[in-house]
């Protein structure tokens, strides 16, 4: 009796930690399958310097019933879609005869300056009014920056709201009347004079410049704050 009962216990033991495999089979299977889609879509997307990819697989139905398959999961992106904000990974076992169709969701996250604090039209940006955080690309707009310094001593032209990205139509690093640095380049010489700009800029952009000793007018790049450049 005493071998039966212990015989009966055992058995008794294996089928319930058998169960237990069976039933939780199927959930690390579909864990699974999220995490090959993830790892695929990653190795798909370059990360963006100095900023961070996500990517995060959507929840699959608890209902799906997959077994454990024996070989390693074989992952694409059926069609022609595009890696923009998500994407729909197949994940297939070949041996078992399933598979599987998992939405992915993309987010690029890149470093921007944005506001601290509420910025007003007519603030001339000092370091404490920004600072940069990691912004998902699909929502910037425009000309960003990713340096600070970069826009200080620009002015406000239109209002920016705290945490918003300062952009490039936000700011003018030259603003009208502004008295301005030219630097002439050409035939490896470099002239230095002043000047008064006749309009707004910012990184970049073409203005209207007045040469205050010549008092002639030149197109002039803007390179930073306060500065242009003249090629001639």
């Amino acid at each position: 009796m005493c071998y039966q009962r212990l015989a009966c216990l055992f058995i008794g033991t294996f089928l319930i930690g058998f169960s237990s495999i069976i039933a939780a089979a199927p959930a690390n299977q579909l864990e699974a399958v999220k995490v090959a889609a993830e790892e695929y879509v990653t190795t798909l997307i370059t990360p963006p310097a100095q900023g961070e990819l996500n990517v995060q697989a959507g929840n699959l139905d608890s209902r799906l019933r997959l077994s454990n398959c024996p070989s390693p999961l074989d992952v694409s992106v059926p069609g022609r879609q595009s890696l923009n904000k998500s994407v729909t990974v197949m994940v297939t076992c070949e041996e078992d005869d399933w598979q599987v169709y998992v939405p992915v969701q993309i987010s690029l996250l890149t470093p921007v300056v944005v506001a601290k604090r509420p910025l007003d039209r007519g603030v001339m940006l000092t370091n404490d009014d920004l600072t940069v955080q990691l912004v998902d690309a699909r929502f910037q707009r425009g000309q960003t920056y990713t340096d600070v310094s970069t826009v200080v001593g620009s002015r406000i032209k239109r209002v920016v709201g705290i945490g918003q990205p300062v952009q490039g139509n936000d700011i003018c690093m030259v603003c009208r009347s502004d008295e301005v640095v030219i630097t002439a380049t050409g035939s490896g010489l470099n002239i230095i004079a002043k000047g008064t700009a006749l309009s707004d800029g910012a990184l970049g952009e073409q203005i209207k410049v007045r040469n205050s000793k010549s008092n002639r007018i030149v197109d002039a790049t803007i390179t930073s704050v306060g500065q242009v450049i003249v090629k001639f």
